[in-house]
């Protein structure tokens, strides 16, 4: 028994010893992938990468020896991105051009992130050199201030002058860059106004109506439906449609939704007269031979089979059938020179159909798919004004995607 116990013990912990030894060597194999990767972004220039990684590798166990090589790419990268970084905004400072005060901004900011990133697994101690890793770090404060302030005065200024010319696509980008002066310098100088200028001027403004061809009334709900964009959902973040124009705004394009043609078929009720039928089983009969002979089993007993019968049912069926056809054109106008800009035919269809069926014979002959007929009944023609009404959802759904697929502006 003890002899058992001991080659169990020792078993359990040959067991363990094995998990660790296979932890330790997945351990191994993940550093090494994890240092592979940050050297061969170090080789390759991606510094901010070799940092990211050599961080995240060293928040863990920074002291082990198998950190070793990620505290020396740590050294070697912010050294190299430092410089890199320093020496392109001594260029941009010397080469005075407006368009580098941008650059200039965000590398004063990546100069100073770096640091933030670096500063949690500090210190960082190499072993072999008994020495802490190097990390010059400076106060860029007075930098990123300063070049903030340059970078929020050249936007400002900039988006001024666009937004003293008469071109909606400068509004647009006067919008855009005074957003982002917004993030970037809160409420500063009268930025929080301008931005609701330069969206009004830069918002293409769509007047949206119906013009009747046709010599037919074409239902005001019809006309309603048409003219709600709300349910749409085509506005978006510069054109704006508007069925019924308001006071202050100057329309820029006129969207103009032409009936020409409303063709609606007559009344017609279409009967017919069809047989079926099916064999149903109609319980069992003894089971006969050529003869006419019973058959009978190995033991003697009569054999009985499943005995069939056929049933048959008369169906008269009814088919009440109106059509109503509306076709259109959708005129994209410009208001400013008052020209056709593109044009889109479109046509929508209504079908009203009822059908409803009575029957002779036995109801168990016809098929399932057609049992729900024989509860129908006629009912009422809609008249030419609700069929006309009855095409507007496909009506608005095929415009939903003419304007979708042809916008006014790219």
């Amino acid at each position: 028994m003890a002899c058992y116990l001991f080659i169990q013990i020792v078993s359990l912990k040959l067991n363990i010893m094995k998990k660790i030894t296979l932890l330790i060597i997945a351990f191994i194999f993940i550093s090494s992938c994890g240092v592979k990767q940050t050297r061969q972004s170090l080789t390759s220039g991606d510094y901010d990468t070799a940092i990211q990684n050599a961080v995240q590798g060293l928040r863990n166990r920074k002291e082990a020896k198998g950190k070793q090589e990620y505290i020396y790419l740590l050294e070697e990268a912010f050294a190299k991105a430092k410089e890199r970084d320093l020496q392109n905004i001594n260029v941009w400072i010397k080469d005075a051009n407006p368009n580098n005060i941008e650059k200039i901004y965000a590398a004063y900011v990546q100069l100073n992130d770096r640091q933030e990133l670096i500063k949690p697994v500090l210190p960082l101690k190499l072993i072999n050199e008994n020495r802490n890793a190097i990390f010059p770090f400076d106060d860029y404060s007075d930098e990123l201030i300063n070049s903030k302030n340059a970078l929020s005065k050249y936007l400002y200024d900039n988006c001024k002058a666009l937004l003293a010319t008469k071109d909606k696509m400068n509004f647009r980008r006067a919008y855009d860059d005074l957003a982002y002066l917004n993030g970037l310098n809160p409420n500063y100088k009268d930025v929080a106004s301008l931005l609701t200028v330069a969206k009004q001027k830069g918002t293409d403004y769509v007047s949206v109506y119906t013009k009747n061809e046709t010599n037919m009334v074409i239902p005001v709900r019809l006309q309603n439906d048409l003219l709600d964009f709300s349910t749409f959902g085509l506005n978006d973040n510069w054109t704006v449609y508007h069925s019924n124009r308001q006071k202050g705004i100057t329309y820029d394009y006129g969207l103009l939704v032409n009936f020409r043609e409303i063709a609606i078929s007559p009344e017609q009720i279409k009967e017919k007269e069809f047989y079926k039928e099916k064999q149903v089983k109609d319980g069992t009969k003894p089971l006969l031979d050529a003869n006419g002979n019973q058959v009978k089993d190995d033991k003697g007993v009569p054999v009985r089979v499943d005995n069939f019968k056929t049933i048959k049912a008369t169906i008269f069926e009814s088919r009440q059938f109106k059509s109503a056809q509306v076709t259109a054109k959708i005129d994209y106008i410009d208001l400013n020179t008052n020209q056709l800009l593109n044009t889109f035919p479109v046509t929508s269809e209504f079908i009203f159909e009822n059908v409803y069926s009575k029957y002779s014979g036995d109801r168990l002959a016809c098929d399932d798919t057609y049992l729900s007929y024989f509860d129908k009944r006629s009912v009422p023609f809609p008249s030419n004004e609700q069929m006309v009404y009855d095409t507007g959802e496909d009506l608005k759904a095929k415009l939903k995607e003419i304007l979708n697929q042809n916008k006014i502006r790219k």
